[in-house]
């Protein structure tokens, strides 16, 4: 039996590399490793030279051992020296990713595609990154990257504290977010933005919360207010001011 196309998957997924960097590092196309991944073409014996050479693996080894019974499960070993190691690895979900995560949020495999990277002033932990766009949480620009804590219990959450929320009505968003003390199961979500209104969401439509702890911005980011925006600005704050007022009363 040929094992050359799932042990260039399981290759791939040993070193945590995506379609796109594995393919750079053998010379292909992106495409043409998919199409091997997914057993829909034979690999060339030069792309199994050049990947036999970067793993120390013969022809012989590639083409008839799965690497994956022979060797172990190392998929299992990298992803327990991630939570285990001194610098917490965190995957990062970009704005054209957004829509492949609400579907692959749980899937180890899903997450495994996704870029990492790592920062020093970190503990140990959970964590994960998303980009945001839109202005909905000015002054963090658009663009940004917001590092979130994950939170397994909404309820142990203090009012107000910045998160990004994935949930199936709204998808990802970045927000402040308030318990709700007469509604124990519904949550209210709260743009930096005065110019975006507060909108409720229920506890069963959130699939994950992320608690915000590093947000990382481009240095020539900068924002610009007119006379006009602020006028928008101050109308918009004295219309909340009055709502809050009218249910506190």
């Amino acid at each position: 039996m040929n094992f050359a196309n799932r042990n260039l998957k399981y290759l791939r997924r040993l070193r945590g590399w995506t379609q796109e960097e594995f393919a750079k590092k053998l010379g292909i196309k992106r495409s043409l490793l998919g199409a091997y991944e997914e057993e829909r073409a034979a690999p060339r014996i030069d792309v199994l030279e050049t990947a036999c050479d970067m793993f120390k693996l013969t022809l012989d080894e590639i083409l008839r051992k799965d690497l994956s019974e022979t060797s172990g499960n190392y998929l299992a070993k990298r992803r327990a020296l991630k939570l285990a190691g001194e610098r917490a690895e965190i995957a990062f979900v970009p704005v054209k990713a957004a829509a492949g995560y609400l579907a692959g949020y749980a899937d180890p495999d899903f997450i495994d595609e996704l870029n990492t990277f790592t920062l020093p002033m970190l503990t140990p932990g959970n964590y994960r990154a998303f980009e945001i766009v839109g202005d909905s949480m000015l002054p963090t620009p658009s663009g940004s990257i917001v590092v979130g804590e994950k939170i397994n219990d909404p309820e142990s959450l203090k009012n107000n504290t910045p998160c990004i929320i994935v949930s199936r009505t709204e998808g990802i968003v970045y927000k402040r977010i308030q318990k709700n003390p007469r509604q124990k199961n519904k949550f209210t979500l709260i743009s930096d933005n005065p110019s975006y209104y507060p909108y409720t969401i229920s506890a069963d439509e959130i699939l994950e919360i992320w608690q915000a702890v590093i947000i990382i911005s481009k240095v020539n980011t900068s924002h610009k207010w007119d006379i006009s925006q602020l006028g928008e600005l101050v109308s918009h704050l004295k219309e909340q001011v009055n709502l809050l007022r009218k249910k506190i009363n």
